[in-house]
């Protein structure tokens, strides 16, 4: 299982770092990745709540008694349960490897800064699509920047922050 871990890795940071020279004046290496990795997260998780909000949702309220969710809501609930992992591997791994944070702990500082994004998705979606009445992909992208926006600087500053310079 490490080599196949280690092999994944090694094959993303190659990727991702192969279109990072021309970025170089730009952003700091550790920028890049972060945009690369939680854009192409951001992208699965787009076409995932794509996917299910019009084929296996159909664009019709999902029933669970004794609840009823919009289909835009539980779109967003199943693309969730695929790039939550897809995410924290990513930022753990590729984006902020210098930490002296145990990975458990990142874990649990992880999923409270993804529970804070959740909330953020489930009321800008309401906001837009029930209140407003936009268009729910449209929507799902509009919330993804603000939530992209706060999630980058929680995750850097609190999840995975630097180990502290000693003096």
């Amino acid at each position: 299982m490490r080599k196949l871990h280690a092999f994944i890795r090694g094959l993303i940071l190659k990727v991702v770092d192969a279109f990072y020279p021309p970025f170089r004046k730009i952003f700091p290496l550790q920028t890049f990745r972060y945009a690369a990795c939680g854009g192409a997260n951001t992208l699965l998780d787009i076409f995932l709540f794509f996917c299910a909000f019009h084929f296996l949702f159909k664009e019709q309220p999902v029933h669970i008694p004794p609840i009823t969710i919009g289909a835009h809501i539980a779109a967003f609930l199943v693309s969730f349960f695929f790039t939550f992992p897809v995410g924290f591997y990513l930022s753990r791994y590729v984006v902020f490897q210098q930490t002296e944070v145990a990975k458990r702990t990142q874990l649990g500082r992880y999923f409270a800064v993804v529970f804070i994004c959740i909330l953020l998705n489930y009321v800008f979606l309401k906001l837009f699509v029930d209140y407003w009445s936009w268009y729910p992909t449209p929507s799902k992208i509009l919330t993804t920047l603000f939530v992209v926006t706060f999630s980058y600087l929680s995750q850097k500053h609190y999840t995975f922050r630097p180990p502290a310079n000693p003096r």
